[in-house]
């Protein structure tokens, strides 16, 4: 869809499905990993590569000292995580189940790199205000959501030692980065 013209409906799709997901359990899932363990590769990369890095930590040490909203997470949303099963509608498939604010969710709808249009500034300041709606989140905490994600995404790509691929997510947090200032 996104790549058909169709990017904002598969936003809200997506939004919708997470939102779904998010919602509270009669019993918690208390043997999630949190988003402080899974941004844990996020410090050395800024300590390492510095720039951008320093400002995607900054940003994400402080989403996760004080988290809003806080639920059991997807983990992975992305465009080709969330397939049309028919009857049973839009659904999410290959979830991490991380606990931590939901937030985090919606960035990487942002920071999707298989689209071609991913380090459009015009695409982030199209699909903010929709997922932002979508999602009950202010644009500027879903921004903040962008960087840190982004920045973790990086830091991910250049643990596997691929340079090259890391460069996109950190476009991405650039383009939130300049949005946010």
């Amino acid at each position: 869809m996104a790549l058909n013209g169709e990017d904002d409906e598969a936003s809200r799709i997506m939004v919708r499905t997470a939102a779904r997901l998010h919602a509270p359990r009669p019993t918690p899932l208390h043997d999630s990993p949190t988003l402080e363990r899974w941004f844990r590769s996020l410090e050395p990369a800024a300590h390492t590569y510095g720039g951008t890095f320093v400002d995607c930590w900054k940003i994400a040490s402080n989403l996760l000292a004080a988290p809003q909203q806080l639920s059991i997470l997807h983990g992975d949303i992305h465009h080709r995580n969330i397939l049309d099963f028919g009857d049973r509608g839009w659904l999410a498939i290959d979830p991490k189940r991380i606990y931590g604010e939901r937030g985090y969710d919606f960035a990487n709808i942002f920071a999707n790199e298989d689209l071609p249009t991913v380090t459009d500034p015009e695409r982030l300041q199209r699909q903010l205000p929709i997922v932002s709606k979508e999602a009950d989140i202010e644009p500027a905490r879903l921004l903040k959501w962008i960087v840190a994600y982004s920045g973790l995404s990086a830091a991910w790509f250049l643990e596997d030692d691929d340079h090259a691929s890391a460069e996109k997510p950190l476009t991405v947090a650039r383009i939130a980065l300049a949005e946010l200032a």
